[in-house]
C-alpha cells in the first residue's frame, strides 16, 4: 500500500522540479526594435502552471539594451514595497511614485526608502530575439 501511494507522489515531485529548472524562456521582443541605452516597457505572454491549471498570463518587464548583443530585463516592481515604477527620461532614472524610490538605468538605488537594486529576469539573445526567463532574480 505504501509503495502504491509513494511511487506516484515521488514521480510528481521529481517531474515538477525538473520542469521548473529549465527556466521557461519565452520570446519577449525583437532586439532590433530596442534602442541602446533607452529603457522600454515590454509586455509579453507566457504560460504559467498553478497547481493543476495551466494558463496564459501577460507579464511586464523593463528592458534596457546595453549594447549590440546585451540586454537587461528588470522586474516591474519597486524593491521597497512592490509598487509599479516608471522611467523618467528627463531625470534619466526609474522612479517609484508611491514612496519616491529612485533607481539608475543599471538598477542601482539612487534614493528613497528602497534598500536594494531592482530585481532582474534572466535573459538570452538568440537570432535577434530577446528571450526572458520566468524566475525573478533578487538583487
Amino acid at each position: 500500500m505504501g509503495v502504491a501511494l509513494g511511487v506516484p507522489t515521488a514521480l510528481y515531485l521529481l517531474v515538477t522540479r525538473n520542469a521548473k529548472s529549465k527556466g521557461n524562456f519565452v520570446e519577449a521582443a525583437n532586439l532590433t526594435q530596442l534602442q541602446i541605452g533607452k529603457p522600454q516597457e515590454v509586455t509579453f505572454e507566457r504560460t504559467r502552471v498553478d497547481g493543476w491549471r495551466t494558463f496564459q498570463e501577460k507579464v511586464i518587464a523593463w528592458v534596457v539594451r546595453t549594447d549590440d548583443q546585451n540586454v537587461v530585463a528588470y522586474a516591474p516592481q519597486c524593491t521597497h514595497l512592490g509598487c509599479a515604477y516608471h522611467w523618467e527620461a528627463p531625470r534619466n532614472q526609474f522612479v517609484c511614485p508611491c514612496h519616491e524610490s529612485r533607481f539608475s538605468i543599471d538598477g542601482k538605488v539612487l534614493g528613497g526608502p528602497a534598500a536594494r537594486p531592482l530585481d532582474r529576469y534572466p535573459v538570452r539573445v538568440e537570432n535577434s530575439r530577446l528571450l526572458i526567463g520566468s524566475e525573478i532574480r533578487k538583487a
